[in-house]
């Protein structure tokens, strides 16, 4: 079942059921890069902006359940996405604080997630730990 809400900059529906099975089942990102594993232990050790996790939360998604991660640059700029199943209604904005919905063409993590669906991507400065 679908419901409207407002995500990050877009209006939504989300399917709050096949988005949380999905998630019960998947694993945690799998590259065994140094980056992506820093990835890891920062989502591990509730590093991530709060925002994000509380968004995650509401989605019952783990945060490091990420369907694509990649690091940006050498200042340790991250891009990560997890992904909703649902629909994207309309954009309000292009970006909201640091992150955003939008459709990644690519599965990445996710090859077998439900459709529709889109993304929420985030790009954020995060610590090294390792």
């Amino acid at each position: 079942m679908l419901s409207k809400c407002k995500l990050l900059n877009c209006m939504v529906e989300i399917d709050r059921e096949k988005t949380e099975q999905w998630y019960a089942q998947a694993e945690d990102w799998g590259c065994e890069c140094g980056d992506c594993i820093n990835f890891l232990e920062v989502a591990k050790r509730a590093l991530l902006p709060s925002h994000i996790y509380d968004l995650l939360a509401s989605l019952h998604i783990p945060a490091t359940k990420a369907t694509y991660v990649c690091l940006l640059n050498s200042e340790d700029l991250y891009e990560f996405s997890y992904r909703i199943a649902g629909n994207i209604l309309f954009a309000e904005s292009e970006w909201e604080e640091d992150g955003c919905c939008c459709h990644e063409w690519y599965p990445y993590g996710a090859p077998d997630f439900p459709t529709p669906h889109f993304d929420i991507k985030f790009v954020v400065e995060l610590p090294r730990v390792l």
